[in-house]
């Protein structure tokens, strides 16, 4: 979401606070959750550092390599060009590429996927609503870039190059909605899109990878899903972890996690589990979170130069 957006957001939240105090004499914090005071799970939210690279002032999804070793992918939202950049842990530039066949109306979202024959993707998700006029939505897939110690050099005005990205299309298959959060199934290479909603729950949606056609596929609904926060449905981010096996998810505020019963052979069964907080710590606009290359740590970043790079680690 951009900086314009978050701010016509915020009167807005102003409004419906104020409203829900007068009326029900509760008080209202948006995208505010209560931590445990002991997360069973995971440990205490760590700045591992900040990024470095100027070219990144809206981190607004993040994704960690499957192939690569400490290599995390990210990109701008809205108002920059079809770019991804490469950083590590503790935010240094790895790199900057170009990404062609690829417009950046309103990128939310990045993932990443290794198939079955060990060859990694980027995934990006132009799912915003920020965007001309229009119903359809387009996912892009590239092969991951290799990373080298000579990228680090390169930036937006010098970039490197990704290969051509091919595209799946889709439109939803109720009304058109606005999105922040992409995720690929590890299992099945599925996509995953959870909307962003101010009122309600969050909408749940499977896209197939048909990518390379032309065709608008309609999305399935598979579910909807509220995590314990005001508002309960306003998602800017998500992961499916490695072994598909749990799923992360993020508002402005906290995380949450959703974990696969070991009974289950269904991942959708996944959506009707109860999300548990997961503390991130302070972030000024947080709106990307991933898990790591083996699923140990949770990375998070939020929007800003200078941002830091957050990781908590599961005990």
């Amino acid at each position: 979401m951009s900086n314009k957006t978050i701010a016509k957001f915020s009167g807005f939240v102003i409004s419906l606070a104020a409203a829900s105090v007068i009326f029900s004499g509760c008080a209202f914090v948006a995208s505010k959750t209560e931590q445990p005071a002991s997360d069973p799970h995971y440990g205490p939210p760590t700045v591992t550092g900040k990024i470095k690279s100027k070219d990144i002032t809206e981190s607004s999804g993040l994704a960690a390599s499957r192939c690569q070793n400490n290599v995390l992918w990210t990109h701008n939202d809205s108002g920059d060009d079809a770019f991804i950049y490469g950083i590590n842990a503790s935010g240094d530039n790895l790199g900057t590429w170009r990404v062609p066949n690829a417009k950046n109306n309103d990128w939310e979202d990045i993932a990443a996927y290794k198939d079955k024959g060990g060859k990694c993707f980027i995934y990006i998700g132009e799912i915003g609503n920020n965007k001309p006029r229009g119903s359809d939505h387009t996912v892009y897939r590239i092969p991951e870039p290799l990373v080298t110690p000579d990228n680090a050099s390169s930036a937006r005005k010098d970039p490197l190059f990704t290969a051509n990205a091919e595209t799946v299309l889709f439109s939803y298959p109720d009304y058109d909605q606005d999105a922040e959060t992409l995720m690929v199934n590890p299992k099945t290479a599925d996509i995953y899109v959870l909307t962003k909603r101010i009122s309600g729950p969050a909408g749940i949606y499977r896209v197939k990878p048909n990518f390379g056609g032309q065709d608008v596929q309609k999305a399935e609904k598979i579910a909807e899903i509220s995590v314990p926060a005001i508002p309960n449905g306003l998602l800017t981010g998500g992961d499916i972890s490695p072994d598909g096996r749990r799923v992360i998810i993020c508002d402005y505020a906290q995380a949450y996690e959703l974990v696969l019963p070991e009974t289950s052979v269904n991942f959708d069964d996944i959506w009707k589990q109860t999300p548990e907080i997961v503390n991130l710590g302070e972030r000024r606009q947080g709106e990307a979170v991933t898990y790591n290359v083996d699923g140990t740590s949770i990375f998070a970043t939020s929007e800003g130069r200078d941002a830091p790079v957050i990781e908590v680690k599961r005990k």
